[in-house]
């Protein structure tokens, strides 16, 4: 999407990849308890470049004992043993699509784009609950089940608005991958750099990270496909894509978390 036309157009990242409107910490349940939004920059000509390796460094050892276990969200590549920016320093915020179907709030209209590239629409989208249109702003896009609409996505962004469209998207207008696509620090982290989190640190709040919450995190392999803005986001924050919500509000679940204290290793 951005290498087509860097002016305003939808980004349908999560309001953590995006502008921060609120004075919040980010997505995810910080440990101030609350959630906010960044905007994904325009392109830029030079990607940043990631860290160097940090002579000597090795991956942490706090995965539980089966971190090696099968899972879903398991990817191909192996953790190369080179430290991304600080070891132990990496907060990790959690961004996901919500599902019109686990929403009952009071109905409200909303206006905005018919399509992809437009910005600032005036055409009515529809009319959906009100709590499913909070969560749609703060995640940045949400899954329509019923109405004239139904099986499309209401995407939003603070710099363009609401848009109907058929995927979500990242910054560069591909869908977005549930366990694989990530927004990071670009001062640290290139567009395209491929990561695991080695080390998972401690939850907002300081409290232990749960062993099979640890375990989703380790087992994914990330790749960096937008970057925050500089100035917002944080040194070394990474927010990271959980998919869509099925069956459950995924804001009531372990996985929708801020990790603190992490550290992410590179992937060959």
């Amino acid at each position: 999407m951005r290498p087509r036309a860097p002016v305003a157009l939808p980004y349908a990242v999560s309001a953590c990849a995006l502008l921060l409107v609120t004075a919040s910490a980010g997505c995810g349940e910080s440990a101030e308890g609350s959630s906010g939004a960044l905007e994904v920059p325009p392109p830029v000509s030079t990607p940043a470049p990631a860290a160097p390796a940090t002579p000597g460094a090795a991956a942490p050892t706090d995965a539980p004992a089966d971190a090696s276990a099968a899972s879903p969200t398991a990817k191909a590549g192996v953790p190369d043993g080179r430290p991304l920016g600080r070891r132990g320093k990496w907060r990790i915020t959690t961004y996901y699509t919500a599902s019109q179907s686990l929403y009952r709030g009071k109905g409200k209209a909303v206006r905005g784009c018919l399509r992809f590239h437009c910005s600032h629409g005036k055409d009515p989208l529809g009319s959906y609950p009100e709590d499913f249109l909070k969560v749609v702003q703060t995640e940045g896009s949400g899954h329509l089940t019923s109405g004239r609409q139904r099986g499309r996505y209401l995407n939003w962004s603070s710099s363009v608005g609401f848009w109907l469209d058929d995927t979500t998207r990242d910054s560069a207008g591909r869908p977005l991958r549930a366990w694989t696509s990530a927004a990071a620090d670009r001062s640290v982290l290139a567009r395209g750099q491929r990561f695991a989190i080695t080390g998972c640190g401690r939850e907002g709040g300081g409290r232990p990270v749960e062993a099979e919450v640890c375990r989703r995190f380790r087992e994914a392999r990330w790749t960096v496909t937008d970057l925050f803005r500089p100035g917002y986001g944080g040194e070394y924050h990474a927010d990271v894509y959980l998919g869509e919500e099925h069956g459950t509000r995924l804001a009531d679940s372990p996985l929708y978390t801020t990790l603190k204290g992490a550290t992410l290793t590179g992937v060959r």
